[in-house]
C-alpha cells in the first residue's frame, strides 16, 4: 500500500498525524481512525492481504494486531467470517464450563445465576468486538474503497459519518463497522413496516444509523391499543428515536404532540420519517432531555430496558446505566401530566428475569414519584431471540413480558 501522507488542515500547514500508524515496506504511514464505538485505534497494525490464513489472523487479532487489508474485498469478507467462527466456538465451551460453575456456586452464595450469565454474556460480546474490529479497510477522501470488488459504500458512510472533507485524507475504519454501516444504509432504504400506522406502502419507518430500529413490534401495538380507550388532545413522545410512536399518536388521531430526544441523530430521523409520513404538521419535534415545557394528557417514554452501561454510542438505545432515564422519566412525570393525564411507560421485565432490576425496585420507585398504576397492557415478545435455544439468555427472553404501565399522578 502506498503511504498515507501526513495529515493537513484547513491551512495546508501539517498537523500531526490523526489515529492510525504504522509501517509499509520499511515507510511510516498514518490515517485518520474512524471509529463510533469510541474505540481507540489499535497500537500494532500489520499490512495483510489475500495470502494469510484465518488461524493466523485469528492469532494475531488476538494479540492486539490489527490487520489493514489491502487484498480482495470478498476475501476480507470472508476472512472475517471465517475469525468469528473461531471466537464464537470457544466462547461457546466457557460460556458451558461457566455458567455450570455459576449454577454450582448460586445454591450456596446469593449470586443471581441470571445475573451472572448476562455478565458472562456481555463479556463475550466485547471480547468478540475486539477481535472481529481487528481487520482494517482504508477508505479514500471520499470514502471510496480502493479494493478489488468492494462495494460501493460511500453513500452508507456519508449517512453515518457525515459529508466526506478531502482535506481529511485517507481514512481506516474496521470492517466489521463498515459492514453495520452498509447494514444500517439498507434499513434506511428499504424501512421497516409498521402495521400500527396503516395500510402499506405508507407504513414504513426508515431508522437512521446509530438510532434503534423499531422491529420489535409489540411495544407500538400496546401504544395503538392503549390510545383507542382514552382521548388525547396533546401528547408527549419521550425519547422518541425514530419517532414511530408520535407517528403512531398522529395516525389515531392526536393532534398535537410534542416529541423529544437528546441526540442529534435521532432528531434527524424522527425528522425525516414524520415528513415521509405527512403528519409532520401535527408534531413538534424538540431537542432537549426528557420533557419539553407545559402539560399533556399523555405522555409515553420507551426508556432503555436494561440497567447496564453501554459500552459504544449505538448501545445507549439498549442500555439505561442506572436506570437514569427511566427515574427521570419518572421522577418529573406528575408535574407534567395535565388533569386527569396519563403516563405510558413502556418497559420489558427481561431486567428482572436477568437480576438486573427487581419489581419491586420498579413499584417503589413509581409510589416515591407520587405517582400509582392505573392499569397495564402486556404482550409477550414474538422476535427470533424469544425461541432460539441456543442464546445463552434463552431462559430470561422466553421468560420475558413487554408492559405499557399506564400512570397517573396520586
Amino acid at each position: 500500500m502506498p503511504a498515507i501522507p501526513t495529515a493537513f488542515g484547513s491551512d495546508n500547514t501539517a498537523t500531526q498525524p490523526a489515529g492510525l500508524h504504522w509501517t509499509d515496506s520499511g515507510q511510516a504511514c498514518s490515517a485518520l481512525w474512524r471509529s463510533e464505538r469510541a474505540a481507540p485505534p489499535p497500537r500494532k497494525v500489520v499490512v495483510a492481504n489475500d495470502t494469510i490464513t484465518a488461524d493466523a489472523a485469528y492469532r494475531l487479532a488476538c494479540e492486539g494486531t490489527a490487520l489493514l487489508w489491502q487484498g480482495d474485498f470478498q476475501n476480507a469478507r470472508q476472512l472475517l467470517q471465517a475469525m468469528a467462527r473461531r471466537v464464537d466456538q470457544p466462547a461457546k465451551r466457557t460460556h458451558r464450563k461457566q455458567t455450570a460453575k455459576v449454577a454450582i456456586a448460586a445454591q450456596t452464595q446469593s449470586t443471581d445465576p441470571s445475573q451472572s450469565a448476562f455478565n458472562l454474556h456481555r463479556q463475550a460480546q466485547a471480547q468478540r468486538a475486539r477481535v472481529l474490529g481487528m481487520v482494517l479497510i482504508p477508505f479514500n477522501p471520499d470514502f471510496g474503497i480502493a479494493l478489488r470488488r468492494a462495494p460501493d459504500a460511500r453513500q452508507a458512510c456519508t449517512e453515518s459519518w457525515g459529508a466526506a472533507d478531502p482535506a481529511a485524507g485517507v481514512s481506516v475504519a474496521s470492517l466489521r463497522e463498515l459492514l453495520g454501516l452498509i447494514s444500517a444504509h439498507e434499513w434506511r432504504k428499504n424501512g421497516v413496516e409498521i402495521p400500527a400506522l396503516g395500510v402499506a406502502p405508507n407504513n414504513r419507518i426508515h431508522p437512521h444509523y446509530g438510532v434503534f430500529s423499531p422491529v420489535r413490534g409489540e411495544y407500538i401495538a400496546l401504544v395503538a391499543t392503549a390510545l383507542k380507550s382514552k382521548t388525547v388532545r396533546t401528547a408527549f413522545d419521550i425519547g422518541t428515536g425514530t419517532g414511530v410512536l408520535a407517528a403512531v399518536m398522529a395516525r389515531s388521531g392526536v393532534p398535537h404532540t410534542t416529541a423529544t430526544d437528546l441526540d442529534p441523530r435521532a432528531m434527524a430521523c424522527a425528522r425525516d420519517n414524520l415528513q415521509r409520513l405527512g403528519v409532520d404538521e401535527q408534531i413538534h419535534l424538540e431537542q432537549t432531555n426528557l420533557f419539553p415545557q407545559g402539560l399533556a394528557d399523555v405522555i409515553v417514554c420507551n426508556p432503555p430496558w436494561l440497567p447496564a452501561r453501554p459500552s459504544s454510542p449505538v448501545e445507549h438505545a439498549v442500555y439505561d446505566e442506572g436506570s437514569r432515564m427511566l427515574m427521570g422519566f419518572l421522577k418529573d412525570l406528575g408535574v407534567h401530566l395535565a388533569p386527569g393525564g396519563e403516563g405510558w411507560l413502556i418497559l420489558s421485565d427481561l431486567a428482572e428475569h436477568l437480576g438486573l432490576r427487581s419489581r419491586a425496585e420498579l413499584l417503589t420507585a413509581i409510589e416515591q414519584a407520587g405517582l400509582h398504576v392505573v392499569g397495564r397492557l402486556d404482550a409477550k415478545p414474538v422476535h427470533s431471540k424469544a425461541q432460539d435455544t441456543s442464546d445463552p439468555l434463552h431462559v430470561a427472553r422466553a421468560a420475558e413480558v413487554t408492559s405499557l404501565w399506564r400512570l397517573a399522578a396520586k
